[in-house]
């Protein structure tokens, strides 16, 4: 009886996220992650951010330089915050949260994080105002269940952007990506260190992958 009433009770969703500096490998890991869960017999589902919703197609346009400002400047720092953060809300009632109550493992290509990195960074004084703000406009996001940053050395992160052909993007400069690595490496600070795992994201597709598989199983027992 124990057993039929094991069986009959819904998966548990949960909500994974990958993270880390233009070059890191986030998609190509979260590809690989969503296929190994998908053969060990776990329905999962790949995403990302910026999303493929009306606010993350916006979004990805002024990232690429399709969509500027008059006078052709990029825009600040505090409305690129505000576009994540709507975008972000409609990630997740449209897609995350749907999934997860399904019992789906939901895989993220970038989540809040991103938001934590890459807007304190580019406002230039990566303030303790800026991140509290940056949290406020986020609250009321899902919190991840776990998130993995593949730590990458800048300069390795710039030869692979390059090897692909990428077009320059907004946060491309050098001395920014430098930035972000530093503070990706310290996310643990910024929230729940229970939840953060840094990974090494140097080295062959198949090694970070077994590096990120092996923190999922650790995680959730998987």
């Amino acid at each position: 009886m124990s057993y039929l009433l094991a069986a009959m009770q819904p998966e548990i969703g949960r909500f994974v996220v990958l993270e880390g500096i233009d070059g890191a490998g986030t998609t190509t890991q979260v590809a690989r992650l969503v296929e190994r869960l998908r053969a060990s017999g776990v329905s999962a589902r790949a995403t990302r951010e910026p999303s493929d919703g009306p606010v993350g197609t916006l979004v990805r346009q002024v990232l690429t330089g399709r969509v500027v400002t008059p006078g052709g400047r990029a825009p600040a720092w505090t409305t690129m915050a505000l576009l994540f953060a709507a975008d972000r809300m409609d990630h997740v009632e449209s897609e995350i949260e749907p999934l997860v109550a399904r019992g789906e493992v939901v895989v993220s290509d970038r989540y809040d994080a991103s938001s934590l990195a890459y807007q304190s960074v580019s406002s230039g004084a990566q303030s303790s105002q800026a991140l509290e703000w940056i949290r406020t406009l986020n609250r009321h996001a899902r919190r991840p269940d776990l998130t993995i940053v593949l730590d990458v050395p800048p300069d390795r992160a710039a030869d692979r952007r390059a090897r692909r052909g990428d077009a320059a993007q907004l946060y491309d400069q050098s001395e920014t990506q430098s930035a972000l690595a530093a503070f990706y490496k310290r996310l643990a600070d910024h929230m729940p260190a229970d939840r953060v795992a840094i990974v090494d994201g140097d080295g062959t597709i198949d090694a970070v992958h077994a590096r990120v598989w092996d923190v999922y199983r650790r995680s959730f027992g998987a």
